[in-house]
């Protein structure tokens, strides 16, 4: 396994570091890039937190990684990003820090948790769970993928990630979003996709003693609200939170109730 290469996206807070703002460094899901999934949200959030994001390897602005990795791979590399922000001084001094991820981020959030708490005040699980999916159907999709390139996604994609009637409300959005998995590089999806397949906390949970919330949609059928609730149980200090009308995207389909959910559990 290997330790990817990430960029930073800075989301909101553009220049010097604030020190009356604390720190939100947020990740988008397999297929999505950061930056068009959390712009909406990020702006609800600008006046309380400097919004970091970044980029999946082969999304986005970061580069691609042809190496098999892990789950625990990608929060190393995470944690090394929060690491040289300290060191830059892009995170003030004295502010708290926060982390939230969607769906496969969802997953690196809990591995966060438990292999780097100590890194942060408050983590947000979205749209995600301890274990997503089989490992044979990730196989298969990774095998799949870098046959056939990330288009090959597009259609079933925009059929699991929104709730019914938002491509029609929000062409703009589900475009943007739809175009980044298309432009995805086809081997870092399949090596992601490969990480899913071996990725499974449901029995560590209990370890994490960083406070988390788990944000899930009402209709998201990849990861249900009932994988939130058992998150919720499952850590020493959990909340459930289930957002309507919204399926497994939830800072596009929803950026205001995100947005709330997350001032609401960072407190300052």
């Amino acid at each position: 396994m290997s330790t990817p290469e990430i960029t930073a996206v800075r989301l909101s807070g553009e220049g010097e570091a604030t020190p009356e703002k604390d720190v939100l460094f947020v990740g988008a899901g397999l297929g999505t890039g950061v930056h068009a999934l959390w712009s909406e949200a990020a702006t609800e959030l600008a006046d309380r937190f400097q919004v970091i994001g970044w980029d999946l390897p082969g999304h986005g602005q970061s580069p691609a990684h042809n190496e098999p990795t892990s789950v625990e791979d990608l929060a190393n590399a995470v944690a090394d990003l929060v690491t040289a922000q300290h060191a830059a001084g892009t995170i003030p001094h004295g502010a708290k820090v926060y982390y939230a991820g969607v769906s496969i981020n969802g997953a690196v959030a809990l591995q966060l948790g438990l292999d780097h708490g100590d890194l942060f005040d408050g983590i947000a699980v979205i749209c995600s769970a301890a274990k997503i999916g089989e490992p044979d159907a990730w196989n298969e999709r990774a095998a799949f993928v870098e046959k056939s390139g990330t288009p090959s996604q597009v259609e079933g994609s925009a059929q699991r990630w929104f709730a019914p009637g938002f491509l029609e409300k929000h062409p703009e959005r589900s475009t943007r979003l739809l175009h980044t998995l298309q432009e995805a590089d086809r081997f870092s999806y399949a090596r992601l996709c490969e990480a899913l397949a071996g990725f499974d906390v449901r029995e560590r949970l209990g370890e994490i003693s960083t406070p988390i919330v788990a944000i899930h949609g009402a209709d998201d059928a990849v990861c249900t609200p009932e994988t939130g609730e058992q998150i919720a149980a499952g850590v020493q200090q959990g909340t459930a939170v289930v957002l309507q009308q919204v399926a497994h995207q939830a800072p596009i389909e929803d950026p205001e109730g995100t947005a709330r959910i997350l001032q609401e559990n960072f407190s300052a």
